[in-house]
């Protein structure tokens, strides 16, 4: 009987595809999981069902797991995203000795069923918040707000969006101050050169006007060379007959002799 049982289950077309699903499990031969029709309908129309809604304030203190704690106590909720405030308001905030911790500015909230999501809008937009007395935002009041047609797909590019333009502008500004701080090298090395070349022109000034300027000569060798260029007293009494008296002078002294 178990031979035959054996001889069956080999035989039988559902043990190989369940051998085949046994071994795709072990990870030898791995296979894409493909949803049926059914499931992909029923996954469509509980998507199309959800519903979310927009607080568009949120007190200090109150973190995106609380204002989920206090939105579940009217319907299911799923999901929850609260933007984060500026961080140079918080920055400064500390700086003046103010609270420390980090603050929320708006939120969003997905609801499972979409007529819930519009009826806890309605009933809580502009109601106190309560809950403990101790609580910091107790006084506090509802700001909250149904989103008709809009699906959390949608926030999710809203937010890339704005992280993209974000990057952007990061991008663009420190392209901008990496062009200045080019432009200031630039400007800093063109100073220096043209203080060199200035230089450079001084330095050659100065060599040509020093070449150009006569020796000066020691007191002694101005008087000696003047007694050598300055004319007799004879010579320069004479002049034109003063000469023919010499020459006759000297021609007496030889007659004589």
């Amino acid at each position: 009987l178990q031979g035959m049982a054996e001889d069956l289950n080999t035989d039988d077309p559902g043990s190989a595809e369940q051998e085949e699903v046994e071994a795709g499990s072990t990870g030898k031969g791995k296979h894409k999981k493909v949803l049926s029709e059914q499931k992909l309908k029923r996954l469509k129309e509980e998507h199309e069902r959800r519903g979310v809604v927009y607080v568009s304030r949120i007190p200090p203190h109150m973190k995106p797991m609380k204002l989920k704690q206090l939105l579940s106590q009217y319907g299911e909720t799923l999901r929850v995203y609260c933007a984060p405030e500026d961080p140079r308001l918080r920055k400064l905030r500390k700086k003046k000795g103010g609270n420390t911790g980090k603050n929320f500015t708006e939120g969003w909230v997905e609801f499972v069923d979409k007529r819930v999501a519009k009826r806890v809008s309605l009933m809580l937009n502009g109601q106190r918040i309560g809950g403990k007395r101790r609580s910091a935002y107790f006084d506090d009041l509802w700001s909250v707000k149904y989103l008709k047609r809009f699906k959390w797909d949608h926030l999710t590019e809203e937010v890339s969006y704005q992280h993209a333009v974000r990057e952007q502008r990061l991008a663009t500004e420190i392209s901008a101050a990496k062009r200045e701080r080019d432009h200031y090298l630039a400007q800093v090395d063109r100073s220096k050169a043209l203080a060199a070349m200035s230089e450079r022109r001084a330095a050659k000034a100065a060599a040509g006007d020093t070449s150009t300027v006569p020796a000066i000569k020691s007191p002694a060798v101005a008087a000696s060379g003047s007694k050598r260029k300055a004319p007799s007293a004879a010579t320069a009494g004479a002049g034109p007959g003063g000469a023919a008296g010499v020459a006759a002078a000297a021609g007496s002294a030889g007659g004589a002799g």
